[in-house]
């Protein structure tokens, strides 16, 4: 995900603080922290730091009902905080106890330790956290397994906890899926340079062509640049992020002025490390397309960072009980918080009865 831009545009937000436009942000967070309240005497409404990997990481548990399945979500980035989008997603608490968690070096976890208390940034690290937040909260909520939502950067850990943690977690659903194939598909970066000719944009063109064909050895600020080029040369991306992603930040209730600041450090301090070149080399379908759960990816219909044909290939050659692949109409990235209701829709109609029902193969045996 091009975390330049974000906090780019983070920084340019905590840069204009007019009294009108604080304002109405105090208006709209209060509003947003109205439509957030949990009354339900069966929900569950807990924010705060739980002693994960040996550092405190922060994870809020919400839901309208305990009875309902158990959603953690693994947020993308690295380094980008999905907590922003909680009035969004309200309705999804509805039928689901959603799990949030910062990963070391995000948000209110990078906060509360700082960038000296976050310990070992690889990873390898934060999927060992992964495994042991989902084991926190199988025996905080009583629950034996959880379903396991991927989200950008997230889908990388999601797509290797899924296929070998299948007694920990009941589905894996992957929404701005990456797939990895050590590289062999190259038709991301050729759709960029495309549309960098049709715009003429020759400055970044000429910065796109010099990069190393090879991806392995792009440094982590070229990375950034070219991530950063991705969104901003698709209007629909470069929209969402503005309007979804940036616009979710500032409303927040959950976050003060002090904390979008840590938002901007997070996602900074992030991508300087080697957690964001790990996935380089990787091999999708040389690690393995059989997993022992239910197993679905609702794609951004023009997703340009993570593209729904290269998910779809590998959606194609998954051996699961039970599978599914939706495409979410009119987005890009970010398309499950561009279109909560749609995506919601989706976790109802394929997801929740394959839980309620074990996994059974009976329910929703064909693909979505």
């Amino acid at each position: 995900m091009p975390a330049t831009l974000l906090a780019t545009s983070a920084a340019a937000l905590l840069a204009a603080p007019a009294a009108g436009i604080l304002g109405h942000r105090a208006l709209r967070r209060s509003r947003n922290a109205s439509r957030m309240r949990i009354d339900s005497r069966s929900g569950i409404d807990e924010q705060g730091f739980v002693r994960i990997g040996g550092i405190d990481q922060w994870i809020s548990v919400r839901g309208e009902d305990l009875a309902n399945p158990v959603v953690l979500e693994l947020h993308g980035g690295p380094g980008a905080s999905t907590s922003i989008f909680g009035p969004r997603t309200r309705s999804w608490e509805k039928h689901f106890t959603v799990v949030r968690w910062d990963m070391r070096g995000t948000l209110k976890t990078l906060g509360h330790g700082g960038a000296d208390g976050q310990g070992e940034m690889t990873f390898q690290r934060i999927y060992a956290d992964a495994v042991e937040v989902t084991d926190h909260l199988r025996a905080r909520l009583g629950v034996d397994k959880v379903v396991l939502l991927g989200h950008s950067y997230g889908s990388v850990f999601g797509l290797r906890l899924a296929r070998e943690f299948p007694e920990r977690y009941c589905a894996y659903v992957g929404t701005d899926q990456n797939i990895h194939d050590a590289g062999r598909d190259t038709s991301v970066h050729q759709a960029l340079l495309a549309r960098l000719r049709v715009a003429g944009k020759r400055k970044e063109l000429a910065a796109v062509e010099a990069l190393d064909a090879d991806t392995h050895r792009w440094t982590a600020r070229e990375r950034a640049t070219h991530a950063k080029l991705l969104a901003t040369s698709d209007p629909l991306t470069l929209d969402t992020m503005k309007k979804v992603v940036m616009g979710s930040l500032w409303l927040s209730p959950l976050h003060s002025l002090r904390e979008l600041g840590h938002f901007v450090k997070g996602m900074h301090f992030s991508e300087q490390v080697t957690v964001t070149a790990d996935p380089s080399g990787f091999d999708d379908w040389a690690d393995g397309t059989r997993f022992e759960l239910p197993f679905f990816l609702f794609q951004g219909e023009k997703d340009v960072l993570t593209p729904p044909h290269l998910a779809r290939r590998f959606f194609d050659d998954v051996q699961a009980p039970v599978k599914g692949f939706a495409l979410i109409e009119d987005c890009s990235h970010f398309a499950a918080f561009r279109r909560p209701e749609r995506f919601l829709e989706l976790l109802l109609a394929h997801v929740r009865p394959v839980v309620a029902a074990g996994g059974s193969a009976a329910v929703a045996a064909a693909a979505v």
